[in-house]
């Protein structure tokens, strides 16, 4: 293996480091690890570990996980911009730290308390999950980077990153096969291509031994293949656009990493790339805001690497999606993940100043405008989208959820709309809330973001959706034979007595501005009493007031947002409430601002077959164009 173990330059490569291109974009990084440097690292306790199984939180602990990751990658940039003493010492005494931290997996994926009954880490029993395999990479990257330096300044330090790593990521992923993200017992999901393509940059830069790294880059070639296969033809991603960045571009990250090695994907492979570099655009409703389901937030918290969409983009010739990426091209913020990412940021910076990435393109040419595409659907996922004015954000969008209740970071949203205005969502899905210890436990289903009562379904005769995968949408259709509009029946999402159809239509109508809704029943004869009314729900963002017959919603948190948007429906046969949800959980809060409201429309009778509209249309003035 050469000195080159991982695709970027090392400290030794001053024409790049030292270049205006490099330090020009990190001139905030610097000043940041400046200011930091001899003030004490953030600490990793036990007590905050232990949180997770006493009282739930994950928070605590995973915050201060995050922060020393950040601390040290800030540290690590600005040693890479200039390798004085003191900037090295200080990347040492972060690694040194993480290599003395008792585990490297987070609380919440440990099995420690199931295995052995402990709010501790057991270290002689390694766990790898999400957490253990960033913590891999960032040494690893540490290590190809400033090698040399290190070598120098603080002799031994690369022989204890390499035992750590060999302890707790590389011998437990080649010598115990049956962890469940590998898809045993259970489906591939983006844990696989996450954990892999860290476990790869570890392999590549820390095996020394030839034999044992060619076998680690077979076994991630392997894993990385399954997962592509595992995803569906058409690109759709069940977790929505959020995860796609922590799955589907997670493995191309990992499979820019297998060419490097000398590894390249099969056709099978190719197929489903070119499928799901198609993903992220295809959500876009305009500025930052996109189509959310599962556990996605809609307004993304952290400035994704859109450097690997374009290559792929271009390798594929999807010059669609290689458009929406370049968009982001030279925003400031684009060198971090929310992780504050070492590998990412090192990459995303590589390719930028010099072009010389696994692709060539990134750095060619200005920012382009998002070609914010007409209408999408993906089947096997159950999701359509549609605008009003393809290519611009200015007028209506529209999405429609169908699926099923049991999917990965599953919400009960089984024929849910989103609504959005000049490319600002104002009939919305709440998304992802804080993780916390009943996030993914068998109290999941009541927390109010992921139930199906706070999302745009209907309640039937008092019955909300309950989870699982056998409540399903049938007959999701996509028509744009005159206006654009999705067709599905809800029946089967709803444990209801003698409910033999829910149908319901959304259509899109730009000529006038409109987006209805219509929802058509039919009960048996043979149907009991309803155990409640029948209620339509709408969750709402921003400002909301209420009239006979129609609502008005405005979306105050965002001074750039553009015109309100205006609800109508009959009010002779329904009553109307708001009910406001003060959010205090940050994540949602960061999204929304400091409420989201709750529209519902209760039936005044229960017949036994019937219709319900709703229409909704912009109204006031606005920007006349929002990117």
């Amino acid at each position: 293996m050469t000195a080159a173990t991982l695709p970027a330059p090392d400290v030794t490569d001053r024409g790049f480091w030292a270049s205006q291109n490099v330090a020009g974009p990190l001139a905030p990084t610097l000043a940041a690890a400046d200011a930091e440097r001899g003030t004490p690292w953030p600490q990793t306790l036990a007590s905050q570990y232990a949180r997770f199984f006493r009282d739930g939180d994950r928070t605590v602990y995973e915050g201060h996980v995050a922060a020393r990751h950040a601390r040290l990658t800030r540290a690590t940039l600005a040693a890479l911009l200039d390798p004085r003493a003191d900037r090295i010492d200080e990347v040492v005494d972060g690694v040194l730290l993480l290599c003395e931290q008792s585990t490297w997996c987070w609380a919440a994926h440990d099995d420690t308390f199931d295995r052995f009954g402990r709010v501790t880490p057991t270290v002689t029993e390694p766990y790898l999950d999400l957490g253990a395999g960033e913590v891999a990479a960032q040494l690893a990257w540490i290590d190809h980077l400033l090698g040399p330096a290190l070598d120098e300044r603080a002799p031994g330090v690369r022989w204890r990153l390499r035992s750590e790593t060999q302890t707790r990521v590389l011998r437990p992923f080649t010598e115990r096969r049956d962890w469940w993200w590998l898809g045993v017992d259970h489906p591939i999901m983006n844990w696989s291509p996450w954990i892999q393509g860290n476990v790869l940059a570890a392999g590549l830069a820390l095996e020394d031994d030839p034999d044992r790294r060619r076998a680690i880059a077979a076994l991630v070639a392997e894993g990385i293949a399954a997962y592509w296969a595992s995803l569906p033809a058409d690109g759709g991603v069940d977790e929505g656009y959020h995860y796609w960045w922590q799955g589907a571009a997670r493995a191309l990250e990992a499979q820019d990493l297998l060419g490097f090695a000398g590894i390249e994907p099969g056709p099978e492979a190719l197929d489903r790339i070119r499928a799901t570099v198609a993903f992220p655009h295809s959500m876009h409703l305009g500025g930052d805001w996109y189509v959310n389901v599962a556990d996605g937030a809609a307004r993304p918290l952290a400035t994704w690497p859109w450097n690997v969409v374009h290559g792929w983009a271009l390798r594929v010739g999807d010059h669609v999606a290689a458009q929406h990426a370049a968009s982001y091209r030279g925003l400031p913020g684009g060198l971090f993940d929310e992780r504050a990412s070492l590998p990412r940021a090192v990459r995303m910076l590589a390719e930028a100043a010099t072009g010389s990435g696994p692709r060539t393109g990134w750095a060619d040419g200005p920012s382009t405008a998002p070609p914010l595409v007409g209408q999408a659907f993906f089947r096997s996922t159950g999701v359509a989208v549609a605008r009003s004015a393809p290519g611009s954000a200015r007028g209506l969008a529209v999405s429609v959820k169908g699926g099923h209740n049991g999917e990965n970071h599953n919400h009960v949203d089984v024929g849910s709309v989103i609504v959005a205005v000049d490319g600002v969502p104002l009939v919305v899905d709440a998304g992802k809330p804080t993780y916390r210890a009943g996030t993914f436990g068998p109290d999941r289903y009541e927390l109010w973001a992921v139930r199906g009562g706070w999302h745009n379904v209907p309640r039937i005769r008092g019955v909300e959706q309950p989870p699982g995968q056998e409540f399903a949408a049938r007959g999701f259709e996509v028509s744009d034979a005159g206006p654009w509009s999705a067709r599905l029946d809800l029946a089967a999402a709803y444990p209801v007595d003698g409910l033999e159809h829910w149908w319901r239509e959304v259509t899109l109508d730009p000529a006038g501005e409109a987006v209805t809704v219509e929802d058509a029943w039919s009960f048996s004869s043979a149907a009991g009493a309803p155990d409640g009314p029948t209620a339509w729900h709408w969750l709402l963002a921003g400002d909301v007031t209420l009239a006979p017959g129609r609502a008005v919603v405005r979306f105050s948190p965002d001074p750039a947002a553009g015109r309100a948007l205006a609800i109508a429906w009959d009010p002779d046969v329904v009553d109307a409430e708001l009910d406001v949800r003060e959010l205090d959980d940050p994540e949602l809060s960061a999204v929304w601002g400091e409420h989201l409201t709750r529209l519902r429309l209760t039936a005044r009778a229960e017949a036994p077959s019937g219709t319900f509209l709703v229409t909704m249309g912009p109204i006031g003035s606005g920007p006349q164009e929002v990117a």
